[in-house]
């Protein structure tokens, strides 16, 4: 495998991982999440959803092994309530675009574009959970937070 492929590779084994988390994640939003905003999050598990087929199928179409899923994974918060829930997606969405900013960086061709769809489609959400936007999606370093882990967890 050429240095370019093994880069690509773990980049998506990285956003696998994340919208691994993110569907985690967003089972505890689902649980804790008002009724009025139920719809939106039902929206965005099942899109994190099919984004992780979709990179399982990279993955392998890469010659990879996808990561499995984790049995659990940690919050960054307590989430006892709506609210929480709705700190928690936005979250969950700014991690997702992290991973999805590397791979844009690591891609090329039509994984790029994809990666770039998906890197948007995570700002568009955390905007909405939030209610305002960050100057740089997906890179803290330009928007003067601290970066995800390696490790994304929900």
């Amino acid at each position: 495998m050429s240095e370019e492929n093994d880069r690509e590779l773990r980049a998506l084994q990285a956003a696998l991982a994340a919208e691994h988390a993110a569907v985690y994640g967003y089972g505890v939003v689902g649980g804790r999440i008002d009724d009025g905003r139920r719809t939106e999050a039902v929206t965005a598990y099942d899109a994190h959803r099919a984004r992780r087929d979709a990179l399982v199928r990279e993955v392998k179409d890469l010659g990879g092994r996808p990561v499995a899923a984790s049995a659990g994974y940690a919050l960054p918060f307590q989430v006892p309530d709506s609210a929480a829930a709705v700190r928690l997606a936005a979250e969950l969405e700014d991690r997702v675009a992290g991973v999805y900013a590397d791979l844009v960086r690591a891609a090329g061709g039509g994984r790029r574009a994809l990666a770039a769809e998906a890197l948007r489609e995570a700002a568009v959400r955390a905007v909405r959970w939030r209610g305002e936007s960050v100057a740089f999606p997906g890179l803290a370093e330009r928007a003067g937070t601290a970066p995800p882990s390696a490790a994304p967890t929900a």
